[in-house]
């Protein structure tokens, strides 16, 4: 059986307002306490986007500026999309199955014929 693909939800902003921080700003001169040098628009996009990438160094001061948990900030969820789907069946005489939506409407191939030469 495959392992369950998984993905998080960030509550960085969530967690800021339950400790009454309710500016992205408020974030930069913590984080300067700590060695960690972000601009506003890094801060801003830290606290309101979800990161795909994140130092350890930048979540440890979070998490000691919060005085939290990662649980608290990072909550791990099964994927979207990742439900058993059936798998189409492959055409008989292409191989591909069509895409969903299209129907019969394929491109036909073009007929390559001797013509004068």
């Amino acid at each position: 059986m495959p392992a369950a693909k998984l993905d998080y939800r960030w509550h960085l902003r969530k967690v800021m307002a339950e400790r009454g921080m309710f500016n992205t700003s408020d974030l930069i001169p913590l984080l300067a306490e700590r060695g960690i040098t972000l601009s506003s628009s890094q801060v801003y996009r830290l606290v309101t986007e979800r990161p795909e990438r994140l130092s350890m160094k930048v979540f440890m001061a979070l998490l000691d500026i919060l005085d939290c948990r990662m649980e608290e900030l990072i909550e791990p969820v099964a994927a979207a999309g990742t439900a058993s789907r059936p798998k189409r069946k492959a055409a008989a005489a292409g191989g591909e199955a069509p895409e969903p939506g299209l129907g019969g409407l394929r491109p036909k191939r073009a007929r390559v014929t001797g013509g004068d030469q």
